[in-house]
């Protein structure tokens, strides 16, 4: 929960626009601002003061307590100018609250942590458990210093300015050992436990078994990444309660697929009672990767340990039609996640700013689409974080198609939304895609043109309005004008058509004409060409479609 504390009217105004954008998320503070202020520090995980920095620092002052502890805190000066981190940048995750908070107020965060100054990623922000001497590797990191980085199980880390030896050291791994000095420990999510228990087992005894596999084994037990056991155990209150004391999620399998699980101690028992031959040593290997910690008993539990693979991660990244405002903050957040970029050329220099140093890029010219799916997906199975970008959204015309053709379950991918061109296009437009609408590429390079042509008739014919991408290029000049004469058959010519070229660009420019007037000769491939339905209509020079029918025929009821 974020306390949001506000003196003044001002101040109160700006609050009630956060506490209004986020109403599950904040809880408004009354009353004395240092009451407000001391009730809200003990209750919630952040707070956002709308108060001078100075009358912020002497309320929390006595308050402070422990840095991985304290919850963190943003202050809001009494203009919404500036959303300033000021208490828990990394820990209480102030850094990202003021740049979350500056996004809903349009104000500008304001970061000083050192890492985040020169675009370090803070090593107490990677997502995982981290021990040892953060501060000094940070600042040897800072320094330029060499800091070497002892890799004992593979996990995709963003950009490091690391070396393969240092008087500093970044081990990852997931081993239950202490930090040398001048050494950060992290522990990514490696370790799956796989348990079984008889009906009704205590939780202290489940708990008891796994914590004593990892102990005995030499493990970490803040590199568990779940618990995982049989679906007919899902609900079985030890082992629920184990996981939830333990922190992680329970993860159920159906028997049949542990039961397709190759095991080194198979039992009766199991498969008489769920129907599988095993449940531990299955479940703790059905993720893939290694067995570490072969089936323990305890009286009514079982327990195995496996490793599972270090898995690399592809984003594909939607940068948005091109302006920088339209980039969303979650592909900017995948931005600086990666240790590898795939993209265009003329992509990668629209972002290049925004990498973290360090971070390999690899781009390469038009027509090279499917070369850099195949590159992206490569680079992720090497256990990378790999970001792969593309204009507008990823999924439309773009890189996730060839990407997820060429990918299969042995990596992570996610992706990341953009605004497509046809959306920016019709913002400028006016609201041409106010009812159903279609999306049609005339670029016949992978798609035959008997097929394209095909679905013009088929939106022609369904009266739906049509965006065009890729309209027209220098060695591909009939397909638009062919496009338009089937339009023509089933509209009027004075159908509205929405021209817009480099959309949210600096050099932008946008028309509006009719389905008679439009030249294609003053189209390129730049350019997004969207043609009206019979109900679209020009309306104080923007282009509308009704969203329904009936809002047409009331206007022509209304002429009358």
């Amino acid at each position: 929960m974020i306390g949001l504390i506000s003196a003044t009217a001002a101040g109160a105004a700006a609050r009630d626009r956060l506490a209004a954008a986020w109403p599950d998320r904040t809880r408004v503070y009354d009353g004395p601002v240092k009451d407000a202020v001391r009730a809200a520090f003990a209750e919630c995980e952040q707070l956002v003061c709308f108060l001078a920095t100075g009358a912020v620092v002497r309320l929390i002052a006595p308050l402070l307590g422990e840095k991985a502890s304290d919850p963190g805190v943003v202050c809001v000066d009494e203009g919404g100018r500036f959303a300033v981190s000021l208490v828990g940048g990394h820990a209480g995750g102030a850094n990202e609250l003021a740049r979350a908070v500056g996004g809903v107020l349009g104000a500008e965060p304001v970061v000083t942590t050192a890492t985040d100054a020169v675009g370090l990623p803070g090593l107490d922000t990677l997502g995982f458990p981290v021990e040892g001497d953060v501060a000094a590797v940070s600042r040897a990191l800072l320094d330029g210093e060499p800091v070497a980085l002892e890799a004992e199980v593979s996990w995709p880390l963003p950009p490091l300015p690391v070396a393969a030896e240092g008087a500093y050291a970044i081990r990852v791994t997931d081993r239950a050992v202490e930090p040398a000095e001048r050494e950060v420990v992290l522990r990514p999510p490696t370790l799956v436990a796989g348990v079984g228990a008889s009906r009704g087992a205590p939780v202290e005894e489940v708990l008891g078994l796994v914590e004593g596999a990892l102990r005995d084994a030499g493990l970490s037990v803040a590199s568990l990444a779940e618990l995982a056991t049989v679906d007919a155990k899902a609900e079985e209150p030890g082992i629920v309660e184990a996981a939830r004391r333990l922190g992680v999620p329970l993860v159920t399998y159906a028997a049949e697929e542990l039961a397709r699980v190759e095991v080194p101690n198979p039992s009766e028992a199991p498969l008489a009672a769920v129907g599988t031959p095993s449940v531990a040593e299955a479940a703790a290997l059905v993720s893939g990767g290694e067995l570490l910690v072969p089936k323990r008993k305890s009286a009514m539990a079982t327990c195995a340990v496996g490793r599972r693979p270090g898995r690399g991660r592809l984003a594909v990244v939607g940068l948005g039609p091109g302006a920088r405002d339209l980039l969303t903050p979650r592909a900017q957040q995948e931005l600086r996640r990666a240790s590898v970029l795939v993209g265009l050329d003329q992509y990668v220099d629209q972002i290049r700013d925004l990498l973290r140093p360090g971070t390999r890029i690899l781009e390469s010219g038009l027509g090279a689409e499917e070369e850099r799916a195949r590159t992206a997906v490569a680079q992720a199975r090497k256990g990378h974080a790999v970001a792969l970008i593309g204009s507008g959204d990823a999924g439309v015309y773009a890189m996730a198609s060839p990407a997820l053709a060429e990918a299969s379950d042995d990596i992570d991918v996610v992706g990341v939304p953009g605004v497509t061109a046809a959306l920016a296009a019709g913002a400028i437009l006016g609201a041409p895609l106010g009812h159903d609408h279609v999306s049609i590429s005339l670029s016949d390079l992978h798609t035959p043109w008997e097929v394209i042509e095909r679905r013009v008739r088929a939106a022609a014919e369904a009266d739906l309005v049509v965006t065009f991408y890729n309209p027209r290029s220098r060695g591909r000049d009939w397909q638009l004008p062919k496009a338009l004469a089937i339009l023509a058959g089933h509209r009027e010519p004075t159908t509205p058509v929405g021209v817009v070229r480099n959309a949210s660009r600096p050099d932008e420019s946008s028309r509006l004409t009719t389905l008679a007037e439009l030249d294609p000769a003053t189209v390129d491939m730049m350019t997004v060409v969207t043609v009206g339905n019979t109900a679209t209509r020009r309306i104080a020079g923007r282009m509308v479609t009704p969203r329904g029918y009936r809002w047409q025929d009331n206007r022509q009821e209304e002429a009358k």
